[in-house]
């Protein structure tokens, strides 16, 4: 309440809680003090008992008590605190959980509980100062201590109350309860209200201090003050948790509150139930409430707003009571018994007039007498007060007030027919509610929740109903087919009167739209009701008695004379017909002939009246019209009328000066005649009728007369603009068909013509306007004016919206999250939490939905809502929201963790941000939502509900539960309807609706295209008069023209154009979420689904698929023709929702369902010819300002025809999708497509992808159509000298051109679109189930072209047959490695360093193995190096190569090859001679290990070793390689030089010829170790015979070492000792024996073979490396000798085993191998040439078919073609998937290659098959003629069988006839005769 003369107004029921207690309430509640201390001790009793709800007397009891301490409530004999304080207590007895802790310290009584009895003012205060200071809550601790107490008596009470106590006497006190927890939120908002507005008030008064200071100076100082503080304490005034709020309801924050709340809610007692879910909702929206009900207060400023209030309140309460007693003075009929119904209405009435006694008959009449004199009084003022003042604001005061109410209520007293002053009293009350819905949406919307009163025939109740829809477009549009026919039933039973009509008339037009539905029902209801209603004076009699009826108005037309109602007739009719509608044209038409209008309007003794009446009634139904009305060009009618025109003209501009006083004939003439001539000759039939030539001085006339009326001055400037139109309309009629005009007469018209043009050039002029409103003086105003302070509060209200909008969300979203978990509110062990965590809350909420739908319909909407919301969060709310939101699941699901673990919450989405929606977790939830009956749910409501909103509601809780393609939904969906045979009843529900939407579209489409072509016309008008006319005027002030013109048009174009674009009605909106629900139904193409939809197989089949594309056709108008003028349908309102019909056709259609594709293809609407129309026609005004849109349809329209050829094998489909087609447009949109993309970048939609899906379905059409298949291929030039010729042309040009800065390089760099997606579109084919075959052309994914060339190599090189000799499976196993591959390359793309150094990794191996090269011959030709010697090489010779090689590296640079390293070696040689060679030597080494470590990075970053994991690093050989030459490298600069020469064997690794001449060694390892094990154990063998027998053979030659002594060996040994001892090596064993003197010599030969070892070593030694093996080494023994023969033996034996066939093994199978390795390489090329990679097809296969072997693999069968196709499955959102893809993509699932085509190749399949094709064809041909024989054969069989089984029994009957008349057998014959002749 505002200030001391401020007020403020709530709900009447508890206006102003706490304010009522003043002192007389204080004597009563004394009164009633022992009666509140028993109640409040008994409830605590009950509270502290074990089992409250055990004992069933006292449960009576308990009841009673509650009743009690409601009353007291309502009457308000508790204060608010009070009251929290008694709410604790019953919440604590129904709660199920047990705190006997709570009685004692429920009330700690704190000072501030004495200041509780103030008024509500004050309270704000108090309340302010608690919430801002956050003290700690008054009731402490209370809640903690309780619980602590309660777990010791969980055990034996946890039965306290078990939900299946159906005890009624019980459930009637818990719903007792609840209605006093309502009762108390209620007074908690007016708390919150007031405390606002006390808040408001008191920052107003700091800010504008009472005495009236300037108030420009300081509103912005106001609004920066006021908005951030009051924001900040209204955020404030909802505390969370125990601490914080002194408004929670209960102890626990909120806790036990909601803990009660679940509860019920598993109770089977609906009531209950829905209770408990109201306060629910209601708990979790306390923001909303607040802001909702904040912006409905009224603030009633001026001390006159309060009188008026105060006047209001004691009049309404006055008039209350009067009604309520109205039985007492009310005269009533004799007759009793009939009233008794209405007086049921309402119960009070009925208690109270009961109690009362009937005062004696003279009083009463007294009194009677008085009251009616009262009650008039009343409603004469408050009729005053709604039309005085600011009347909007007066309404809005009263609706506040519930005056409109009492009113009813009046309506409804039952009274006597005769009783004048009653009939008075409700002549004012009608008055009054007329007054307080005129112009108000709000006040319409509530009286016509009451319209049943007014549905009686009396005449004030139509005026009233009349006002009640005036103006209200939703209302007229939803109006039910009863109220009109009651008001047609009355015109027809209560006499003819014009109000009926008048209320007819109103609904036809609202807010400037015309409602065709009611147009259409007017005009059905008039025709069917005859005579009686429709009354037309055509027939002779009648004729005269309308004569006379005009006659007797001559001085003007009485009210209810029949002639005033003829009137309203025409023009009710003349309405219907308004606006273009084809339906009613018709009707009218042939209700009202033209040549009965034209006698009456031409007859001298018509009045005005009637003219205006039928010459409109003639414009609408004959000349503005939606079709052609013939009769009025050929006829003669029309231009008696227009004769009739200009004698009325000439009527109106008789004196040219003075006006006509008769304003009816002037409002005649300027609107009605002028727009009917305008009409006529602008209309698109009469430039095709010929009946203007031969009425040209008409014409001439009307011009002359009009361009007369327009020199009059006192015509008005709008109605100037009317006659100027028509005017410009004649003279371009008679310009066009060449009437020749008089000569002054057409300098007239072109000089007004041009002037006309220069004012509306200076009216459209922007400045205009503003120039002549900005003169006006600003008024000082007074800051505590009524607006000012409204301003104030708006800002308030906007504020208050800013800051609790996201925390409305969020405290919504808590909800949600309690309803998935309502455990974790219960203790653990309790029932009621298994039930919880067994579904049992859901599945009762759920069940309990279907209840609501007809008893609470709102109710039913928020649960269904809710229930979205489990299945698919959207948390869209900041910072703010997102901590609100966390604090609140602390307080309610996690009270007892400090800080919850992040897990949870995020698990619970508090992390708020949006993340990629898991949808795993989704589908768990939509399969928990269908196990507790959501599905079914859905079903039922939709087949059972009445209320839109819940369908629509219904509808989104379907899609939810589908979203994402959830099949086992699909299924339980499909299951569901084949069981209680439901389908038929669901799916005549959706097929209703499309209907229903479909006529809906019909009835608004055609009007809104009317207006647009005509509104495009008029456009096109404007803009070429003012040009063309004006030109020559113009002159002088020409700046004006182009300054003003060009953007005075663009902008109301695009204005207008969303003006004319009708709002979608309700019934069309409602498609958009059934089509998405048909589309998910039939998601990851179900074909059962896909088939039920079409046909359900019951009685009365539904097909939805036709209905869809009926739907699609309709709303794109191709019911009025003409699709070239698509866009005049589609508008920013609708493109939706054609964009939603096409997905849904093309979801029918994929998989492919081919029955559906035959279904869409063949039916008999335009669908194909519109969907071809979206693609190629550019959807005009739209794509204008929203391309995005037009794009995706586009998009969408090109793949519902892709999939309506998908998988099809025969041509029909495509052929009916060419018959509209014309190829050269559809390249053309390509084109387009293509070039627009940089104009639209960083849209949602790319123009080039969707002309890349148009591309692809081109292309598929393009196998059905040759001409289409020549323009797709890119041109390119015919001959190669040619083509050599313009490129040197074009390089030539080029710096020429740049030069000349002109467009030429562009041109000549501008790719074409065609060859664009040429490169980006791929064609595989593949294998279905049934093996048959079918080609997929497809877009290559982005990711693609990050497939490297190395890997491309590899795997085509490298991929191995298996044993069916097949490559596919291995090329199969290597996608998933490539596909990572190329993710990393694309990874690596986003990191430039990296990806550069790895671009060049070829490069750096190259330098590596050429480093370590040089580093070799450095050490090969200087080692050791000695100072000042150097080898064989001296300085000069050294300078000399220098300069020889750098010679040799100029000259190979010129010739571009090998130029580098004689240049590298030069350098090295002089930096040798410079630096010296241990530095080179370090410089080469380090720059060696830097070149191998960029390498070793380059390589990682090109295989993404790091991301596989160490496993996979310690597995790759590669990438251990690399870091073994990594440590080499190293070893050479840091330990030896010596160690570069192992890095020479990079060799093997680079160089493949190398590597295999090794394979050829290792690749048969096993057998040559083998074999070498062979050699050993023979080598062996003869060891042990050569030890047993040939002992003294074994003697070797020796030659001991010498010791040399030259200086220079010495000094190289020094120096060797020096680096070992350097290098930390022994080296003194040589030293020593170097040291052994020459003197000793040594014998020169000794014994081998002393042991068994010895003797093995020399066997090995000597025997394997001498040609003849051991015996070139043995002592060579005398023949004489007894052991020589057995020498000779061992040495051959040795011999030829060992070193013949042993050794010579060895070599054999290294030798075989390296020739099978030759082979296997020659074979592998030979395949690779000759063998296609995928189908394993050989080339000679291709000979002489229609595609050569190199075409197939490239075309047919590319490898990478089907690799990129299998990374756009796994790519791909599996929802999008077409039925191609998603069979792939289970099939890859499942690891089956069956859709590999193997061993065979479509176009051989083709070309064998397309002879037989043509046979098959030709035979089926014949067949079918053959058929049509056969049957016409077998027609005429039958026919001839019944002639003759006719004839025989005619012959018997003959015979019969002669034998027994004995008559002669000629006759017979001659019958026989007769009738063959017949």
């Amino acid at each position: 309440m505002v200030g001391e003369d401020g007020d403020l107004e709530f709900d009447p029921q508890f206006h102003g809680y706490d304010s009522n207690m003043d002192d007389s309430r204080d004597n009563k509640k004394n009164r009633f003090s022992n009666t509140m201390v028993f109640m409040e001790e008994y409830l605590n009793n009950v509270l502290n008992d074990e089992l409250p709800f055990h004992n069933e007397e006292k449960n009576k009891l308990t009841y009673e008590v509650v009743s009690l301490a409601r009353h007291l409530i309502y009457f308000g004999f508790y204060s608010f605190f009070e009251l929290l304080r008694l709410t604790r207590t019953l919440l604590g007895i129904i709660d199920c959980r047990p705190n006997p802790g709570y009685a004692g310290v429920l009330f700690h009584d704190d000072g501030s509980g004495k200041n509780v009895k103030r008024s509500i003012h004050g309270m704000g205060q108090i309340m302010s100062t608690m919430v801002l200071n956050r003290k700690q809550s008054i009731f402490g601790g209370a809640g903690a201590r309780g619980a602590g107490a309660g777990n010791a008596l969980e055990g034996q009470r946890g039965s306290k109350d078990s939900i299946e106590n159906m005890d009624l006497t019980v459930m009637d006190t818990k719903l007792k309860i609840l209605e006093i927890l309502q009762f108390i939120l209620n007074v908690r908002l007016d708390y919150r209200i007031s405390f606002l507005l006390s808040v408001f008030k008191k920052e107003f008064v700091d800010v504008y201090p009472m005495a009236d200071a300037d108030a420009t100076t300081n509103l912005e100082h106001a609004a920066t003050i006021n908005l951030q503080h009051i924001g900040e304490q209204a955020e404030a005034m909802f505390g969370v948790g125990k601490g914080n709020s002194i408004l929670e309801v209960d102890d626990e924050g909120g806790r036990m509150f909601l803990r009660v709340l679940i509860h019920l809610t598993m109770h089977d007692y609906p009531p209950l139930v829905s209770g408990a879910l109201q306060l629910l909702f209601r708990h979790f929206s306390q923001r909303q409430e607040v802001l909702h009900t904040f912006k409905q207060v009224q603030l009633l400023i001026t001390s006159q707003d309060v009188e008026n209030y105060k006047l209001i309140k004691a009049d309404l309460d006055r008039l209350r009571t009067l009604v309520e007693k109205s039985e007492l003075w009310v005269e009533k009929k004799s007759s009793g018994g009939g009233d008794g119904k209405k007086d049921k209405k309402d119960k009070k009435e009925k208690g109270e007039g009961a109690s009362e006694d009937a005062p004696p008959k003279k009083e009463k009449l007294e009194k009677g007498n008085e009251n009616y004199q009262k009650v008039k009084e009343i409603l004469e003022r408050l009729n005053k007060m709604c039309s005085t003042g600011v009347w909007k604001k007066q309404q809005r005061l009263l609706k506040n007030m519930g005056a409109h109410k009492v009113m009813l209520d009046l309506l409804q007293v039952s009274y006597d027919q005769s009783d004048l002053k009653m009939l008075e009293i409700i002549r004012y009350t009608h008055l009054f509610l007329q007054k307080f819905c005129t112009g108000n949406q709000e006040n319409q919307a509530l009286l016509h929740k009451n319209l049943n009163l007014f549905l009686n025939p009396g005449l004030l109740e139509a005026e009233t109903v009349q006002h009640i829809f005036s103006n209200n477009y939703q209302l007229c549009s939803e109006i039910s087919e009863s109220v009109l026919q009651h008001f047609i039933h009355c015109l027809a039973t209560h006499g003819r009167h014009v109000q009926y009509l008048n209320f007819l008339h109103t609904i036809i037009k609202a807010e400037g739209k015309y409602v065709k539905k009611c147009q259409d029902m007017i005009m059905t209801e008039l025709t069917n009701s005859g005579e009686d209603v429709v009354v037309f004076y055509n027939d002779k009699a009648s004729f005269n008695v309308m004569l006379d009826l005009m006659a007797e108005s001559r001085e003007g037309v009485g009210e209810s004379s029949p002639l005033r109602y003829h009137i309203s007739l025409v023009e009710l009719l003349a309405a219907c017909a308004e606006g273009k509608n084809v339906y009613t044209e018709i009707k009218c038409t042939s209700l009202l002939p033209l040549e009965d209008v034209v006698r009456v309007v031409t007859h001298e003794d018509c009045i005005t009246e009637v003219k205006v009446a039928y010459v409109n009634f003639v414009n609408h139904c004959y000349v503005d019209t939606e079709v052609e009305m013939k009769e009025i060009y050929t006829s003669n009618h029309i231009w008696k009328l227009f004769e009739d025109f200009t004698v009325d003209m000439a009527r109106v501009c008789n004196q040219r000066e003075k006006r006509l006083t008769d304003p009816i004939l002037e409002k005649y003439i300027i609107n009605v005649v002028f727009d009917t001539i305008h009409s006529f000759f602008s209309s698109p039939f009469s430039e095709n009728s010929t009946s203007l030539q031969t009425h040209h001085t008409i014409v001439t006339q009307l011009l002359q007369s009009s361009v007369r009326l327009l020199d009059c001055p006192w015509l008005q400037q709008q109605h100037r603009g009317q006659v100027e139109t028509c005017i410009k309309t004649l003279a371009m009629t008679a310009k066009s068909r060449s009437i020749a005009l008089p000569l002054d007469l057409e300098s007239q018209i072109s000089c007004m013509l041009s002037s006309s043009a220069l004012n509306s050039l200076s009216r459209s002029n922007p400045n205009y306007k503003s120039s002549s409103r900005s003169s006006r003086p600003i008024a000082p105003s007074n800051p505590w004016d009524y607006k000012n302070i409204i301003e104030k509060l708006q800002d308030i209200i906007n504020t208050l919206e800013e800051r609790l909008k996201p925390l409305v969300n969020a405290e919504l979203s808590v909800l949600v999250d309690v309803l998935h978990q309502p455990e974790l509110l219960f203790l653990e062990g309790t029932d009621a939490r298994q039930r919880c965590e067994s579904g049992g809350f859901i599945s009762k909420l759920i069940q309990h939905t279907k209840a609501l739908m007809n008893a609470e319909e709102k109710l039913c909407i928020k649960v269904l809502r809710t229930l979205q919301e489990m299945l698919i969060r959207t948390l869209d709310f900041d910072e703010k929201g997102i901590s609100l939101r966390k604090v609140l699941l602390q307080n309610y699901l996690f009270p007892n963790k400090k800080n919850t673990p992040k897990n949870d919450l995020s698990e619970l989405g508090a992390s708020g941000v949006e993340q990629e929606r898991d949808w795993a977790a989704v589908a768990a939830v939509q399969c928990r939502l269908d196990r507790e009956g959501g599905t079914k749910l859905f079903t039922d409501l939709v087949m059972s509900s009445k209320n839109d909103k819940i369908f629509q509601e219904c509808i989104q809780l379907a899609i939810c539960l589908l979203e994402g393609g959830n099949t086992e939904i699909q299924n339980s969906f499909y299951k569901l309807m084949m069981g209680d045979n439901k389908s038929e009843k669901f799916f005549k529900v959706l097929h209703d609706r499309m209907k229903e939407a479909q006529t809906d579209i019909k009835a608004t489409v055609s009007v809104n295209v009317g207006e647009m072509t005509h509104k495009a016309n008029e456009k096109e008008l404007e803009t070429v008069l003012p040009v063309a006319v004006g030109h020559p005027m113009l002159a002088p002030g020409q700046s004006i023209a182009p300054a003003v013109c060009p953007p005075a048009l663009p902008v109301p174009a695009a204005a207008e154009q969303r003006e004319v674009e009708a709002e979608v009605g309700p019934a069309v909106t409602i498609m958009k979420p059934i089509l998405r629900f048909l589309q998910l139904l039939c998601e990851n193409h179900n074909q059962d689904l896909q088939n039920f939809l079409r046909c359900q197989n019951n009685k009365t089949n539904y097909n939805l698929v036709c209905e869809t594309l009926q739907f699609l056709d309709i709303m794109c108008g191709s019911t009025t023709g003409g699709l070239g003028l698509l866009g005049l349908y589609i508008n920013e309102s609708n493109v939706h929702l054609i964009t939603q019909t096409l997905e849904t056709l093309t979801e029918y259609c994929q998989g492919p369902c081919q029955e559906n594709q035959t279904c869409i293809v063949t039916h008999e609407s335009n669908g194909i010819d519109i969907i071809t129309a979206l693609i190629l026609n550019d959807i005009s005004p739209l794509c204008r300002y929203r391309m995005e849109m037009v794009l995706q349809l586009k998009d969408n329209a090109s793949k519902l025809l892709l999939a309506l050829m998908e998988s099809r094998h025969d041509s029909e489909n495509a052929e009916r999708i060419l018959f509209n087609l014309r190829p050269r447009e559809l390249v053309e949109v390509i084109k387009k497509a293509y070039h627009q993309e940089s104009e639209y970048e960083g849209e949602d939609v790319s123009p080039r992808e969707v002309g890349h899906n148009i591309y692809i379905l081109a292309q598929q059409l393009a196998r059905h159509n040759k001409m289409l298949q020549n323009l797709l291929k890119p041109q390119k030039n015919s001959k190669e000298g040619e083509e050599g010729i313009s490129s040197m042309l074009n390089l030539n040009n080029r710096p020429l051109s740049q030069m000349l800065k002109s467009t030429a390089p562009a041109v000549v760099v501008e790719q074409d679109p065609l060859e664009y997606y040429d490169l980006l579109t791929s064609q595989i084919e593949i294998v279905r189930d049934d093996r048959s075959m079918e080609q997929i052309v497809f877009p290559v994914h982005p990711i693609c072209e990050f497939l490297t060339e190395e890997s491309k190599i590899r795997v085509f090189n490298t991929t191995e047959q298996d044993e069916q000799g097949s490559k596919v499976t291995n090329f199969f196993e290597q996608t998933s490695f490539l596909h990572g591959e190329m993710e990393w390359q694309k990874k690596l793309r986003s990191m430039p360093v990296l990806s550069w150094f790895s671009g060049r990794m070829s490069l750096w191996g190259t330098i590596s193995f050429n480093l370590a090269v040089f580093i070799n011959l450095i050490i090969a030709f200087f080692y050791p190096y000695a100072s000042g010697q150097v080898g064989a090489i001296d300085d000069n010779l050294l300078l000399m190569l220098f300069w020889i090689l750098t010679g040799l590296s100029v000259l190979c640079l010129f010739f571009q090859r090998y130029g580098l390293q004689p240049l590298t070696i030069a350098l090295i040689l002089r930096s040798i001679y410079h630096v010296g060679i241990g530095n080179t030597l370090i410089l080469l080494g380090s720059l060696n290990l830097i070149n191998k470590v960029v390498f070793v990075v380059s390589f990682v970053g090109n295989n993404g070793t790091f991301i596989m994991g160490y496993k996979a690093m310690v597995m790759d050989v590669e990438f251990i390689y690399h870091l073994a030459y990594v440590l080499t490298s190293t070893l050479g600069l840091f330990v030896h030089e010596l160690f570069y020469s192992i890095l020479l064997f990079d060799l093997i690794y680079r160089e493949e010829t190398l590597f295999n001449v090794i394979k050829s060694v290792t690749r048969n390892g096993r057998s040559i170790l083998l074999t070498a094990l062979l050699a050993l154990i023979l080598v062996y063998l003869f060891s042990i015979v050569g030890f047993l027998c040939l002992k003294d053979d074994f003697i070797m030659e020796v030659d001991p070492l010498l010791h040399l002594a030259a200086p220079q060996q010495n000094e190289a040994s020094q120096d060797f000792i020096k680096s070992c001892s350097a290098d930390g090596v022994s080296c003194t064993t040589e030293t020593e024996a170097l040291t052994v003197t020459e003197e000793e010599e040594a014998p020169t030969s000794e014994r081998a073979c002393d042991t068994l070892l010895m003797c093995i070593v020399t066997v090995l030694n000597h025997g394997l490396r001498n040609g003849g093996g051991v015996g070139d080494v043995l002592r060579k023994p005398s023949k004489n000798e007894p052991l020589f023969p057995a020498r000779v033996v061992f040495d051959l034996l040795f011999y030829f085993i060992v070193i013949i066939i042993v050794l010579n093994l060895i070599f054999g199978v290294i030798i075989d191998t390296f020739a099978d390795l030759r082979s296997e390489k020659q074979k592998k090329e030979e395949i690779l040439k000759t063998t296609c990679f995928i189908c394993g097809l050989e080339r000679d296969k291709f000979d002489n078919k229609t595609v050569s072997f190199e075409e197939h693999i490239k075309l047919e069968h590319n490898i990478w073609n089907y690799l990129y196709f299998i990374v756009l499955v796994r790519e791909k959102n599996k929802t999008d998937y077409t039925g191609p893809e998603s069979y792939v993509a289970h099939m890859i699932k499942n690891n089956n290659l069956d859709w590999f085509p193997r061993m065979q190749a479509m176009s051989l399949v083709v070309t064998d098959g397309d002879g037989e094709q043509n046979e098959m064809r030709m035979l089926q041909d014949k067949l079918v003629s053959t058929m049509k024989v056969v049957l016409t054969l077998t027609q005429q069989l039958m026919e001839l069988k019944e002639q003759m089984t006719e004839q025989r029994k005619r012959r018997q009957r003959m015979g019969f006839v002669d034998v027994q008349g004995g008559g002669s057998a000629p006759s017979a014959a001659g019958g026989n005769h007769q009738i063959y002749k017949s």
